[in-house]
């Protein structure tokens, strides 16, 4: 007889994926920004803000995106789980 799963295992799966999802976006963004545009010759650079455009991309304008984005998934797409017992069972 198969034994029944706790319905949280399926929450937090879910959202252990968003995390993980974000994250890779969040190394993508950087990675992409950091080694994309700062692989040039540094006589090649543009500047914004007087940093080089590559380091405002990458970290300045990443930092409050990737809070953002976090913000957003949370309030949005995560759920508050009880930690009790469940005194009615599965609801699976």
């Amino acid at each position: 007889m198969k034994k029944k799963t706790d319905w949280r295992y399926r929450v937090a799966h879910r959202e252990a994926l968003i995390g993980l999802a974000l994250a890779i976006f969040h190394f993508i963004w950087w990675f992409g920004f950091t080694y994309g545009i700062g692989s040039k010759p540094v006589s090649e650079y543009t500047y914004i803000l007087g940093f080089p455009a590559w380091f405002f991309y990458s970290c300045i304008v990443g930092i409050p995106l990737i809070i953002i984005l976090v913000s957003i998934v949370v309030r949005f797409f995560f759920s508050e789980l009880p930690l009790e017992e469940d005194e009615r069972g599965d609801q699976s």
